[in-house]
């Protein structure tokens, strides 16, 4: 991994690969893609920062697991925090969800977005 300066691209030139962060359960669609491209990865991997595609899916989250800052480059993402209204981000969009956050996930239109995890 580069640990000095990245330039975050939606379609890296390396391609993205096949990653498990979404349970096979929690998809609400036929198709299951769930794809990935790391930019930086810290050695201990406190840090990543990367793109990640998503199909529809839906996921109640007692804990979130990380701090993650993202920004939507295409599809749709609806999170409803637990006692909140829920918020809808789609293209354009950034946000951020502390860890430990009560929420439920919903991606409504396949999701591709960047994120910096730590």
């Amino acid at each position: 991994m580069n640990n000095g300066l990245s330039r975050f691209e939606a379609n890296p030139k390396g391609g993205m690969s096949p990653s498990s962060f979404t349970s096979k359960g929690a998809f609400s669609t036929d198709d299951k893609t769930e794809i990935n491209h790391f930019y930086h990865q810290s050695d201990n991997e406190s840090k990543l920062a990367g793109v990640w595609e998503c199909a529809p899916c839906r996921e109640e989250i007692k804990s979130y697991p990380v701090n993650e800052m993202m920004t939507v480059v295409s599809g749709s993402v609806t999170v409803t925090e637990n006692g909140k209204p829920p918020e809808t981000f789609t293209a354009g969009d950034s946000f951020f969800i502390a860890k430990g956050t009560e929420c439920v996930w919903e991606i409504t239109e396949t999701l591709h977005k960047f994120y910096f995890i730590a």
